[in-house]
């Protein structure tokens, strides 16, 4: 009966052994899997070797948030830069009267960050937040300054996902000057082509400067065209 009972232990720990090994398989896979979709984004750009593959590994991390939840908040400094595995996430501020104004989306293989607070270490104005369940890969400061120093691939990539946003941001300006409501949300569709079935028309409005029922006649007048 001893044996017996020694037995049926043995089997028991080696069944939990076995379950806790398919578990981390399953989570390395997701993890490998991520890594996998930030090495295709750089390769974009200047493709990367082994070894600077290896210190991606090393130097980003994965995070998972909710819908609604923070990854920024006003008054605090941005940590991170982030790329977009899964989800998406979008960027505003908030103005004195407390209206939300969203100034950037980030979705799948894009990135995201508060340059300003990023760089120069100093408290955010802005907010970062998930408008789905999203899952990140973030690189600090410290460890981006390494990846340009040792690596001067990563410089060269990350100049030009900059140098994008940069290039985001002054577009986004002069449509604010210069262009319609219709040529802004036509511009909107152009970016982010996958956003428009995904965002409730509340946020594509804040991005736009218009209200909801707005945009609502601006997509039924574009339908009618169509």
């Amino acid at each position: 009966m001893r044996k017996y009972f020694h037995l049926l232990k043995y089997h028991h720990n080696f069944c939990f052994l076995l379950s806790l090994s398919t578990l981390l398989v399953k989570v390395l896979d997701k993890q490998n899997t991520s890594i996998q979709k930030l090495i295709s984004n750089f390769n974009n750009y200047f493709p990367l070797n082994g070894r600077e593959c290896d210190e991606l590994t090393q130097r980003f991390t994965e995070r998972k948030i909710k819908r609604r939840q923070f990854s920024l908040q006003q008054g605090d400094v941005c940590r991170h830069f982030s790329f977009v595995v899964h989800g998406c996430l979008k960027m505003y501020a908030i103005d004195k009267k407390g209206k939300e104004h969203n100034i950037q989306f980030a979705a799948e293989n894009d990135w995201v960050a508060d340059m300003s607070s990023f760089y120069a270490e100093m408290p955010s104005q802005l907010y970062i937040e998930a408008v789905e369940p999203t899952t990140l890969l973030q690189v600090k400061h410290a460890d981006l300054l390494h990846l340009y120093t040792n690596y001067h691939k990563f410089d060269h990539n990350f100049r030009v996902i900059i140098e994008q946003k940069y290039i985001e941001l002054q577009n986004r300006v002069l449509q604010a000057i210069s262009s319609t409501a219709e040529e802004r949300y036509a511009c909107f569709l152009k970016q982010y082509p996958d956003l428009a079935n995904r965002l409730p028309n509340t946020q594509i409005a804040s991005y736009l400067g218009v209200t909801p029922e707005f945009l609502s006649t601006i997509r039924k007048s574009l339908a009618y065209k169509a």
